[in-house]
């Protein structure tokens, strides 16, 4: 399971290193290939083909013609590429999507169970500040027993 956050940079060519922990947890559940993408351009998220793969399953057993998912397939696409983790552990981001979200330097990685966001930091922590978890969360999370 892909949890927590681990501070990581993305270099001048567009590289992120994945953190060593995440890494290690993608190579040995599904190997070191990845679809690399985002739905709003906000973040980077980062799938294992495999999960990826599940995800294109369900994409496919709707009709192309439903808008909602030809909104998702455009955004998917439009910021996606596939990759490979490489030798030491790295991924290119395209340059389209790290520009829209603006991931440059110190990034924040984080787990979601089965996929990684890949955040700008400062952008992240401003988002949480404008987003607390409110009275109604918290009851929600309740109903569900967490």
């Amino acid at each position: 399971m892909l949890r927590g956050n681990s501070p990581a940079r993305i270099d001048e060519k567009g590289r992120l290193k994945i953190p060593t922990t995440f890494r290690n947890y993608i190579e040995q559940q599904y190997g070191s290939d990845v679809f690399i993408t985002s739905i709003s351009g906000e973040f980077v998220r980062i799938y294992p083909m495999a999960v990826w793969l599940e995800i294109e399953k369900k994409v496919a057993a709707v009709s192309s013609m439903n808008p909602t998912i030809m909104r998702f397939l455009n955004r998917v696409n439009y910021y996606g590429s596939v990759g490979s983790l490489d030798a030491q552990g790295r991924v290119v981001i395209q340059p389209l999507l790290r520009k829209a979200a603006e991931v440059t330097g110190e990034v924040a990685v984080l787990g979601n169970q089965r996929y990684l966001d890949v955040w700008n930091r400062e952008k992240f922590e401003a988002k949480m500040g404008a987003e607390p978890v409110t009275e109604e969360d918290q009851r929600v999370l309740a109903g569900l027993g967490i």
